[in-house]
């Protein structure tokens, strides 16, 4: 799992501080809709980043339609260690 942020928010410094992080599912305003799960959050290098956007791409249809909107400060930060199931 994995999103781009950019280098100045918010969630980019949190992570970049501590890379523990709880993820839940929710909707598309963040309104939590699922249980919890502890996960460790990386920042990807940018020689990751082209595959990165290529899975979001995949994955969202929408990334797709505003990919063209890239932004020098956006980094990919991907989530791991995170198991859903009990």
């Amino acid at each position: 799992m994995g999103w781009r942020a950019r280098n100045d928010s918010g969630k980019y410094k949190r992570i970049r501080n501590n890379p523990q992080v709880r993820v839940a599912p929710c909707t598309i305003r963040g309104k939590i809709i699922g249980p919890e799960f502890a996960a460790t959050a990386r920042i990807l290098p940018k020689e990751d980043w082209p595959r990165a956007q290529a899975l979001i791409e995949r994955k969202y249809w929408l990334a797709r339609i505003f990919s063209f909107l890239k932004n020098k400060k956006n980094v990919y930060i991907e989530i791991a260690d995170f198991n859903p199931r009990p």
